[in-house]
C-alpha cells in the first residue's frame, strides 16, 4: 500500500519556494558527487558488460581517464577483448574461511581517483570482511567521493521486484540493489535484446560455459520467462522516465496535462457505494494497464455526516489499497479545484468520478464534475453511477431542529455571541450612531466563523440581521420596515456577513491543516536528529519510546531481537508487550495485533521495522484513539517514522560489527605477529641442533648415545616441520596464497615427500598406488609437496608402528584424486571432520603426540588456493583417509616444454 501525503496546490499555479530551495540544494549537493549511469536489462548475456565497456574505449578516446574498476568476464571472449585498452585496477585478496579471494579494492580506487571507473554487476554481494557488505555501497561511497561510475544491473535484482520476479522464474534472488539507487541513478541505458536472440547466444556459448548454459537453458532461461523480465525492465524504466516528466511538469509549474501514459484519478466522497466505483476503477485500470490513485477530499468538519462520510472514505481508500492502488488524501475547501490540482500534480490523464443526485435545494450548486468541466475542459472525466444507497447504512443520530447533537454546542455558543453583540450594541448606541453598530454584528460574525467553522458562522449571520433588524430598526420590536432603504441594508450586511464568515472558516481549516503538516514534519525532523545523535541500541531505544508516545499519543514498547532471533522487550519506559506476537510479526514480516487480521484481540499493534538489509525489530503501539491509524496522514507519518528507526538500529548493528571485525582482525594480526617472530626465532637454534646430531652420530659408539643421537634429530626436525608451519601460516594469513605453478610429475612430487619423512616413516609399512600415464599438473610443487608432507607427518604420528599408511593417485572427470589413507585410530567419537581442517584444532586435545594443530588448515589453504578441496572420509574398519582433488587442466606438448 502506498500513502501519499497530503498534496495542496497554490491557488495562483506558482512553484512551491520551499520546494524551489529543496530543489536548488540537492542541486548543489548533486554537483559535489559523482554520476551514476547504469546498464540495465533482463538477463544475463543481453550485452550490457559489452556496451560499457564500448562506450569506455570511446570515452577513453576523447581524452577522458577511464578505468575498469571490476569487470566480470564470465569466460565471456568478447567481454575479455572489450577490456584491451583499459586500465584495470589489481583486486585486492581477503580471507574468508581460511580461503583467498579476490575482491574489487574500494580503497585502490578511491585512491586512484579517476574520472570514470567501470564497476560490474551493481547487486555483488561482496566477501565478508570487506568495507561493505554490498558493491552497491561501494559505489555510494564512490560516487561521494566525485567519481563518475557506469556499472550494470539486471531486473530481477531491483527490490521492489524481488517477489514478482520470484513468482515468474520460481527462484528467489538474493542479491537486490533499492531501489533508490536506481531511481537516483543520473542515466540508465537499456541494453535490449529479443528472447530468439538471447537463446542463440545462450547456445551458442556466450552466456555461459557448457555445464552452466545446459542447466540454464532448463531452468532460467526459458522463453516466457525471457519475456516477462523483458517486459518489466522495459515497464520499470518507463516508471522511472515518468517520474523525471512529472518532476519536470512540477519543477517549471506546468499545468497543462501531458498524457504520455494512463494514469487514473478516482475521487470517492465517502458514500457508501464507493467501494462500487473502486471496484470498477481497479478492474478500468487493469484494462488499461494503467497506474491509478484513489483520493478523498476531507472538509474542514469531520462531526455527525461529515464524520460518517470520512469513516466510509476510509474504509474506501483501504480497499483501493487491497486491489493495488496507491491512496491519498486530500484537504481543500473546494473539492473540484483541488481534485484538478492533484491531476496535474500526479499527471493523471483521466478523472473517474461517481455521480452524486443533488438534492432540490442544491439547485444553485454545481456539481464537481459540472465544474471541471465548464473550467477544466481540457481534463477526461468518467462518471459512474452510484446505483441506490444501499439499506443498511447507518443513520445519523440527530437532534430536534435535525442538527447532530455534537454540533448543537456551537451554534448555541453562536447565538449567545449574537445576542450579547446586540446588548452591546444597544449601550453602544447612546454614542454611536446606528451605521457603526452594524460592525459590531459583522466583527462577531468573524470571531464566530474562527472559532466554530463555517456552519456557526452563517447561522451567526442571519441571526446578527434578524437582531438588527427586529432591535434596532424603526419600528422596534418588530420584523417591519417602513423605510425601504434597510432591505438593502440587511441585503448588504448578510452578503457580507457571509463572504467573512466563509473566507475566515477557510483560512481557519487552512490554519489547522499547515499546523497538522507542521506538525508531521517536525515529529520527523526531531526523530531523524535525536537518532543521528544516537551511539547505543538503549540510546535508540530511549529515543523511540519518547518520540512515538509523544507523537500517536500511545503507549510505545519496542522489541529487539538477540542474536538467536528471538526478539524481547527492551527500554524501561516500555510497558508489558506479548513477546509471542512480537516474534511472529518479527518472523513473518507482518503487522499483527490490534487493527490487523492476525491476533486482532491483542491490545497493541505489532509494526515490523523494516530496515534496507532486514527486520530490525518490533514496534508496538497502544493507542488512546484506536481509529487514528485509519488516517493515511497518520498512517504515511508512522511508517515514515518507523522506517527512520529500522535505519538507526541497522546503522548501530554494522558499527559494532565493525568494531567486532576491527577487534577480531587485529587480534589475528597480533597473533600471526607472535608467531612468526617466535618461529624466525627459533628456527636458528633447531638448525644448529639438527647439524650437531647429523654431525655427531656417525662418531658415536653403537649404543645409548647414538640412540639419543637419533632421537635428537628425529624431534628436532618434527620441530623443525612445525615451525615451518607457523612461518607458512603467517605469511599466508598476512599476503595471501601465492602460487608459482609451473607442469610438474605427480609421482616426483610425492617421491620427494616420502624422502623428506623417511625417519618417521620407518616404522611403518608405505605403498603407493599411482595410476599409469597420469598427466602432468599445473601447481606450485614446494607448496603441494608441504602438503603432503603434513599429511604422512599426522600418519606417521598418530598411527601405530606397523601399520600400513597408502598413498594413491588416479585421474577422474578432469581431476587428479590424490589420497593418503592411514589404518589408526581415525577421528574420535563426536568430533567433526571438518573441524580438523580448522586452525589450531586437534584430533585428540590431550595427547602425548606433539603439533599444535596447523598443519591440516596450512592444507586446506594451499589446496584451496590451486582451485581444488581436500577433505576427510572415515573407513569402515580403523583408519581416515584424506582426499585431495585438484583440476587437471590441459598440459603442453613435449615439444613446449
Amino acid at each position: 500500500m502506498a500513502v501519499i501525503d497530503t498534496f495542496t496546490a497554490a491557488s495562483d499555479g506558482r512553484p512551491d519556494p520551499d520546494a524551489l530551495l529543496e530543489k536548488l540544494q540537492q542541486q548543489e549537493q548533486a554537483a559535489q558527487q559523482g554520476k551514476l549511469r547504469i546498464y540495465f536489462g533482463s538477463n544475463a548475456g543481453v550485452g550490457k558488460t559489452c556496451a560499457m565497456l564500448s562506450a569506455a574505449r570511446h570515452e577513453q578516446s576523447q581524452g577522458r581517464d577511464v578505468v575498469a574498476g571490476v569487470v566480470e568476464t564470465h569466460g565471456r571472449r568478447d567481454t575479455a577483448e572489450g577490456l584491451k585498452g583499459l586500465e584495470v585496477l589489481p583486486r585486492s585478496s581477503l580471507l574468508h574461511r581460511d580461503t583467498t579471494l579476490s575482491e574489487f579494492d574500494l580503497d585502490a580506487a578511491l585512491e586512484r581517483h579517476p574520472s570514470v571507473l567501470l564497476v560490474d554487476e551493481l547487486a555483488h554481494s561482496n566477501i565478508p570482511g570487506s568495507r561493505h557488505p554490498k558493491r552497491w555501497q561501494d559505489v555510494e561511497e564512490l560516487l561521494r567521493a566525485g567519481i563518475d561510475v557506469w556499472t550494470t544491473l539486471n531486473v530481477q535484482h531491483l527490490e521492489s521486484l524481488n517477489d514478482i520476479i520470484s513468482g515468474i522464474i520460481g527462484i528467489r534472488v538474493r542479491e537486490t540493489v533499492p531501489d533508490h539507487v536506481f531511481d537516483n541513478a543520473h542515466e540508465v541505458l537499456v541494453i535490449d535484446l529479443p528472447p530468439d536472440d538471447l537463446l542463440r547466444r545462450l547456445k551458442d556459448g556466450k552466456v555461459y560455459q557448457a555445464p552452466q548454459a545446459e542447466r540454464a537453458s532448463r531452468n532460467f532461461f526459458r522463453k516466457g520467462n525471457l519475456l516477462a523480465l523483458r517486459e518489466l525492465t522495459l515497464r520499470r524504466t518507463a516508471d522511472r522516465v515518468d517520474a523525471q516528466m512529472r518532476d519536470y511538469r512540477r519543477e517549471r509549474s506546468i499545468i497543462t496535462l501531458w498524457p504520455a501514459r494512463e494514469r487514473l484519478l478516482v475521487g470517492v466522497a465517502g458514500h457508501p457505494s464507493d467501494e462500487r466505483l473502486v471496484r470498477e476503477a481497479a478492474r478500468l485500470a487493469q484494462k488499461l494497464e494503467a497506474d491509478w490513485l484513489v483520493v478523498h477530499v476531507s472538509g474542514p468538519q469531520r462531526r455527525g455526516q461529515a464524520a460518517n462520510r470520512y469513516a466510509s472514505a476510509m474504509k474506501s481508500l483501504a480497499l483501493a489499497a487491497e486491489f493495488g492502488g496507491d491512496t491519498l488524501t486530500l484537504s481543500g475547501m473546494d473539492v473540484a479545484e483541488t481534485l484538478v490540482a492533484c491531476a496535474r500534480e500526479h499527471n493523471a490523464n483521466r478523472l473517474v468520478l461517481g455521480h452524486c443526485p443533488r438534492k432540490v435545494w442544491q439547485f444553485w450548486q454545481p456539481s464537481v464534475s459540472d465544474h471541471i468541466s465548464r473550467h477544466h475542459p481540457h481534463i477526461d472525466q468518467m462518471v459512474m453511477a452510484h446505483g441506490p444507497m444501499p439499506r443498511t447504512a447507518a443513520p445519523v443520530a440527530k437532534a430536534e431542529g435535525g442538527l447532530p447533537p455534537s454540533r448543537l454546542p456551537a451554534y448555541l455558543w453562536a447565538s449567545l455571541a449574537c445576542f450579547g453583540a446586540t446588548a452591546l450594541a444597544a449601550l453602544l448606541l447612546q454614542v454611536f450612531d446606528l451605521a457603526n453598530v452594524v460592525m459590531l454584528f459583522l466583527l462577531t460574525v468573524v470571531l464566530v466563523a474562527l472559532r466554530y467553522g463555517r456552519g456557526p458562522g452563517v447561522w451567526a449571520a442571519m441571526l446578527a440581521v434578524l437582531c438588527f433588524d427586529f432591535f434596532f430598526v424603526q419600528p422596534r420590536w418588530s420584523f417591519t420596515v417602513n423605510d425601504t432603504q434597510y432591505f438593502f441594508t440587511f441585503a448588504l450586511m448578510l452578503g457580507i456577513a457571509l463572504i467573512t464568515g466563509q473566507l475566515t472558516a477557510r483560512l481557519r481549516f487552512e490554519a489547522r491543516s499547515a499546523a497538522a503538516r507542521e506538525r508531521r514534519a517536525t515529529s520527523l525532523a526531531r526523530l531523524a536528529r535525536d537518532l543521528s545523535a544516537a551511539l547505543t541500541v538503549e540510546q535508540i531505544s530511549e529515543v523511540a519510546l519518547r518520540t512515538f508516545s509523544g507523537v500517536f499519543d500511545a503507549r510505545v514498547g519496542l522489541a529487539l531481537p538477540d542474536l538467536a532471533g528471538s526478539v524481547h522487550g527492551v527500554g524501561s519506559g516500555a510497558f508489558a508487550l506479548d513477546e509471542s506476537i512480537a516474534q511472529w510479526a518479527y518472523d513473518h514480516d507482518q503487522p499483527a495485533g490490534q487493527g490487523t487480521d492476525t491476533l486482532a484481540a491483542a491490545k497493541g499493534r505489532y509494526l515490523p521495522l523494516k530496515a534496507p538489509m532486514r527486520v530490525r525489530g518490533v514496534l508496538v503501539l497502544e493507542l488512546a484513539e484506536a481509529e487514528r491509524l485509519a488516517d493515511p496522514q497518520e498512517q504515511g507519518l508512522l511508517e515514515a517514522c518507523m522506517s527512520q528507526l529500522a535505519i538507526a538500529l541497522e546503522r548501530v548493528h554494522y558499527v559494532e560489527v565493525a568494531q567486532s571485525t576491527l577487534v577480531q582482525m587485529e587480534g589475528e594480526r597480533m597473533r600471526n605477529t607472535l608467531l612468526a617472530a617466535i618461529s624466525h626465532d627459533l628456527r636458528t637454534p633447531l638448525t644448529t641442533i639438527i647439524g650437531a646430531a647429523d654431525a655427531a652420530g656417525p662418531h658415536a659408539p653403537p649404543g645409548p648415545l647414538q640412540d639419543l643421537l637419533g632421537g635428537i634429530h628425529e624431534q628436532a626436525s618434527s620441530m623443525q616441520r612445525l615451525i615451518e608451519n607457523l612461518l607458512d601460516m603467517a605469511r599466508m594469513q598476512e599476503g595471501g596464497v601465492r602460487l608459482n605453478r609451473q607442469w610438474h610429475s605427480l609421482e616426483e612430487i610425492v617421491g620427494s615427500a616420502l624422502r623428506q619423512l623417511r625417519e618417521p616413516l620407518a616404522r611403518h609399512v608405505v605403498r603407493t598406488a599411482m595410476a599409469p600415464e597420469l598427466p602432468l599438473v599445473e601447481v606450485d610443487a614446494l607448496l603441494l609437496e608441504r602438503v603432503l608432507v603434513n599429511l604422512l607427518d599426522n600418519a606417521a604420528k598418530y598411527t601405530p608402528a606397523g601399520t600400513l599408511i597408502q598413498v594413491k593417485a588416479r585421474e577422474e572427470q578432469h581431476s587428479i584424486v590424490l589420497q593418503v589413507s592411514d589404518a589408526g585410530p581415525g577421528c574420535p567419537d563426536g568430533s567433526s571432520l571438518h573441524s580438523l581442517f580448522e586452525p589450531f584444532t586437534r584430533g585428540r586435545q590431550e595427547s602425548s603426540v606433539a603439533g599444535i594443530g596447523l598443519g591440516l588448515a596450512l592444507s586446506r589453504r594451499i589446496i584451496e588456493a590451486h582451485g581444488g578441496r581436500i577433505e576427510a572420509q572415515p573407513h569402515a574398519g580403523p583408519g581416515i583417509s584424506f582426499i585431495i582433488t585438484l583440476p587437471a587442466g590441459q598440459p603442453p606438448s613435449m615439444e613446449s616444454l
